[in-house]
């Protein structure tokens, strides 16, 4: 986003006739991104003050990929030399768009770098630093595992080496990974496409393995959903988008037509459901429901374990549909059962109790269940349910429950606006029942940086805090004579 936002501030200085100098800062990697493009091919020849510096590392989150890395690929490391592999390329490549290219520098050189950008202030054009670097640069570790230290958790600084995991289950992400293995082994026609995350996604196994039908687009959400259209069309092949939940929102309009206008099926796992934790508001993966729900032709499913997730991977394959499975980056529980098909629509009714249903979506589950230990205690007995399809609805289920249980309580990590609360809300207005209903989720406010616990806590979607709320909202210690 930076050039297309810098673009526009240098515009709104220079109609009021201000001189002050602007200074986006891209990655690399943001040169495959339609939207930086799209800003270079705007960007006015006749610019003034305007200086645009590319960090040059040769990765994203993991190596970059396509023509863009070939047009600034380089033979010597930045330590070693200012050289490349084809200087003159990379300039006129920056050219054609009307910049002035000054490069490439060494930009761990301060002094260079200093004298550069003090050389690009007396530009009477827009101009670029084409500027070298290390990714991890001044930490060993880092540098020889670049990858992994892109979004670090918690180190020892003198030696770099993390700490230890206080979980040993695996993650939802690494299950998927495992398993979309296997699923490959078994289906020779099975693509899967990402726009830039195959380490986040666990996707590395596979690429190694099926380079051909594992492919990496690039930082390019819009074009990777497309593609996948593309790749459906015939109907002979099985595609899979493995894609960030938050990052799906850059490919709406692609979803819309090239997907599910064209009713294809395409399956979308949605990594990164829910809260991001540590990489904060931008990423927390909580409207996707809203706008997915939105899209005729569209299966929405949620997976409340591994288990879960694997089955609704292999169900997916013979819906012939749009699919998307959502699920966060949290570890989870994977018993050792036998893999059972999910009907679309159907959901399970984990805990049978009376007067009071919680819905919980996902792998807020677990946090029923919880709530479900606490509130018995109190000599309230909820019964737990596990909708698994948020679209469509099971409901002949919602209505068995909303006929025997007065009390209904809704429970996701999702936002409350669009999100799987208001659809039940929905499904009571439609058939005229009258239950009292409470929605837990998300509020409408940007949720900042923070772990996944601390920020469910703050949340309030905690186990203690949600037996607490629901307590309250019901009064229910004045009816647990009747409960009990």
């Amino acid at each position: 986003t930076a050039l297309s936002l810098a673009l526009g501030v240098a515009t709104s200085r220079d109609l009021n006739q201000e001189n002050y100098h602007v200074l986006p800062i891209l990655g690399d990697a943001s040169l495959t991104c339609g939207l930086t493009l799209e800003a270079l091919n705007n960007l006015p020849q006749t610019l003034k003050r305007f200086i645009i510096v590319l960090n040059d590392n040769a990765m994203s989150i993991s190596k970059n990929v396509g023509s863009i890395t070939n047009i600034l690929s380089r033979f010597f490391h930045p330590s070693c030399s200012d050289g490349v592999k084809n200087p003159n390329n990379t300039a006129s490549f920056f050219e054609h768009y009307g910049l002035n290219y000054l490069g490439p520098i060494d930009g761990h050189n301060l002094k260079k770098l200093i004298a550069t950008l003090e050389l690009a202030k007396q530009s009477s054009t827009p101009c670029i630093i084409h500027a070298l670097t290390i990714k991890g640069q001044g930490m060993l570790s880092a540098i020889e595992n670049p990858t992994t230290y892109h979004g670090a958790r918690p180190f020892e600084p003198l030696t770099g080496k993390f700490l230890p995991n206080p979980s040993t289950k695996p993650t939802f992400p690494q299950i998927f990974g495992k398993h979309l293995l296997q699923m490959a082994d078994e289906h020779p026609n099975l693509i899967v496409l990402t726009p830039a995350m195959p380490a986040g996604s666990c996707l590395t196994a596979l690429i190694e393995k099926y380079p051909k039908r594992c492919l990496d687009v690039g930082i390019a959400e819009g074009h990777c959903v497309t593609f996948a259209g593309g790749l459906s069309y015939d109907r002979t092949k099985k595609v899979i988008v493995s894609i960030y939940a938050t990052f799906l929102q850059r490919a709406f309009d692609n979803l819309f037509q090239d997907v599910c206008l064209q009713n294809l099926p395409v399956i979308f796992a949605l990594d990164r459901a829910g809260l991001a934790g540590g990489d904060g508001s931008t990423h927390n993966g909580i409207y996707d429901i809203a706008f997915l729900n939105a899209m005729p032709n569209m299966i929405l499913a949620q997976p409340r374990n591994g288990h879960k997730l694997k089955e609704l991977l292999e169900s997916a394959l013979t819906y012939n549909l749009p699919v998307a499975i959502r699920y966060p980056n949290l570890s989870t529980e994977t018993p050792s059962l036998p893999l059972l098909p999910c009907p679309i629509g159907k959901g399970e009714i984990l805990h049978k109790g009376c007067h009071l249903a919680i819905l919980a979506l996902g792998h807020k589950c677990e946090t029923a269940l919880q709530v479900k230990d606490l509130l018995e205690k109190e000599e309230i007995y909820p019964t737990i349910v596990d909708p698994i399809f948020i679209k469509p609805l099971d409901t002949e289920l919602l209505y068995q429950l909303f006929l025997t249980h007065p009390f209904i309580v809704t429970l996701e990590e999702h936002s409350l606006e669009g999100g799987f609360g208001q659809l039940i809300n929905s499904f009571a207005m439609t058939h005229g029942l009258t239950n009292n209903i409470l929605n837990l989720g998300i509020p409408g406010i940007y949720v900042e940086h923070g772990t996944h616990a601390e920020l469910t806590k703050e949340l309030k979607l905690d186990a203690v805090n949600v037996a607490n709320t629901i307590i309250d909202h019901f009064s229910l210690k004045l009816l647990t004579p009747q409960l009990s």
